[in-house]
């Protein structure tokens, strides 16, 4: 079995789209009735074929959804149609498990290509024309902020994870259709309006629709072509952007070290040298240079066949120099996806690597391997999951691999062409840094260290190398294990330490004051339902947490 690499599905996307822009005119002939039966259709598949896929969403809530739909159907226009079809798809939550970009933006998208970095949405590339605003830091797209504008197009986006949405969600951002239909922008138009700030300046400036054709269609940074130029200074090329026009895989020794750099962007094999080839050169090189550092960059890295990822962990596990911490860095991020996230799942599991960069794009068991499904009537096709991919237990199902170190980039790092990744695996050294914070903390609470543990959480909770890490859900969850099992005065120490880590949270409070009337701790229960309400009194926690301090003054 294989999964497929996104940006080599939309390889594949490419050729049904030539043939589906014929079917552009017919789509626009297609009665209410013929939409909704296409509609039915999906509706019907799912549940005869794939009703595996009812995970995150219930089969109930996607009927509802899909009944609110048929109705609107006569009221939308044409165009409204397949965004909504891709927002039923999209209900998945599966990255396999798709209505295609390319099928809801068919009518054009912006001269643009967007990049979310740290600091901001930035233009990081643009067709030739228009270099008046390459670079510029997006502010509003029509009258929305951007924040707003990003939330209102994620339903038409099988978004896995916040990861996956970064990654393959900007470009629904540069879609006046899905911005339309999305109610991003109040009418259909070829032009869109966006506010933008660059060089100290706020402007706003109105981008006109171009042909589908001619936007790039490879990985999410701009790689300079005749038309399209980069934001980025082009004089130089870091590593994890190097030979990506003609190499699937590449490595090279830093000068002057005797570490080792690879950029693998696919598991699928090259055209000039197979995966299990490339691994047999690459660790002969390390094995006849005394090589002591291997960093392992899979950043852009969307899948492929997961058959080829044996041949790696066999090269790791043979070499106990390189594979020990320390000594064994692997860089994931946003497009480590499909096959890659299998991998990822072994580098985890069997060897001492360190993970570094942002979340992987992939839930950890996901499903896989779609399948082509035409709609009849509108020739638009759905791409739909059936094969589930479970590398780690069942209650482990995470929605991403976290690196051990989080990094990420601003946009002038990535416009002058630093790596801040690169760079913190290469300054590494072990000063007590905790790798796996969760498993720290959690014997420290089994050794009842609980000072410790308290000075730890509170250190580890504020250390932006961890600013993936959702602490409050993880104490959380184990929370409610504990009182779950009887143990309530430990839960109740747990739910202490999240309230005091998160004082603006409310659900931490919450979850203590809840406890604390059921342990009979009324005057405490008080304080924090008081704090509740005094974070929002309009909420729905704080109108509940009204309710119940009132019981508990009545009492």
């Amino acid at each position: 079995m294989k999964t497929y690499i996104s940006f080599l599905i939309s390889l594949v996307i490419c050729l049904t789209h030539i043939v589906s822009i014929s079917n552009v005119h017919a789509q626009k002939e297609l009665s209410a009735k013929q939409w909704q039966d296409d509609l039915k259709f999906l509706q019907t598949t799912v549940h005869n074929d794939y009703p595996f896929l009812f995970k995150k969403v219930s089969a109930t809530d996607f009927d509802v959804a899909v009944d609110k739909l048929y109705e609107e159907i006569p009221s939308l226009d044409a165009h409204e149609i397949p965004v909504a079809l891709a927002r039923m798809v999209s209900m998945f939550k599966y990255g396999h498990t798709q209505i295609t970009f390319y099928d809801v933006a068919k009518r054009g998208v912006l001269p643009v290509n967007l990049y979310h970095f740290n600091d901001g949405v930035y233009i990081e590339g643009v067709l030739k024309g228009y270099e008046k605003v390459l670079g510029a830091k997006v502010i509003k797209v029509g009258d929305k902020p951007v924040v707003e504008a990003l939330a209102f197009i994620k339903p038409v986006v099988p978004v896995e994870n916040e990861s996956y949405f970064k990654a393959y969600g900007l470009r629904f951002l540069t879609a006046p259709d899905v911005l339309h239909a999305q109610g991003v922008i109040a009418n259909k138009s070829n032009t869109v309006t966006m506010r933008l700030e660059k060089g100290g300046r706020t402007f706003d400036y109105e981008f006109p629709m171009i042909g589908l054709k001619d936007k790039p269609r490879y990985f999410n940074f701009t790689l300079p072509t005749d038309s399209w130029i980069t934001a980025r200074d082009t004089t130089q090329t870091p590593l994890y952007l190097k030979h990506l026009n003609d190499k699937l895989y590449y490595f090279e020794q830093l000068a002057g070290t005797k570490t080792v750099y690879v950029r693998q962007s696919s598991v699928f094999n090259d055209k000039d040298e197979s995966l299990r080839d490339f691994y047999k050169r690459l660790f002969t090189y390390i094995d006849t240079n005394n090589i002591d550092k291997l960093v392992y960059d899979v950043r852009l890295n969307g899948g492929g066949n997961n058959y080829n990822n044996i041949f790696l962990i066999k090269e790791l596990m043979a070499r106990p120099k390189i594979n020990k911490k320390g000594h064994f860095f692997f860089i994931i991020g946003r497009d480590t996806f499909s096959a890659c996230q299998n991998l990822t799942n072994e580098i985890e599991r069997y060897t001492e690597a360190i993970l570094l960069g942002e979340p992987t794009a992939e839930n950890v068991n996901f499903y896989g391997d779609n399948r082509k499904l035409m709609l009849p009537n509108s020739k638009i096709n759905a791409y739909l999951s059936y094969a589930w991919w479970q590398d780690s237990a069942p209650w482990e199902n995470r929605d991403a691999t976290l690196p051990n170190i989080a990094v990420d980039t601003s946009f002038d790092q990535y416009k002058t062409n630093q790596d801040p990744v690169l760079q913190a695996a290469l300054n590494y050294t072990d000063d007590g840094f905790i790798l796996k914070p969760m498993e720290h903390l959690t014997e420290l609470f089994l050794a009842g260290n609980y000072e410790q543990l308290k000075k730890d959480a509170t250190s580890i909770n504020n250390n932006p190398k961890y600013k993936y890490y959702d602490f409050e859900n993880e104490f959380s969850k184990a929370a409610h294990r504990l009182i779950g099992g009887g143990h309530q005065q430990a839960g109740l120490f747990i739910f202490d330490l999240v309230a005091e880590l998160n004082p603006k949270s409310a659900t931490a409070l919450y979850n203590l004051a809840n406890l604390q009337v059921e342990m009979k701790q009324l005057e405490k229960a008080k304080i924090g339902f008081q704090k509740i309400i005094a974070l929002d009194a309009n909420s729905s926690l704080g109108k509940i947490a009204k309710r119940r301090l009132l019981a508990l003054n009545k009492n």
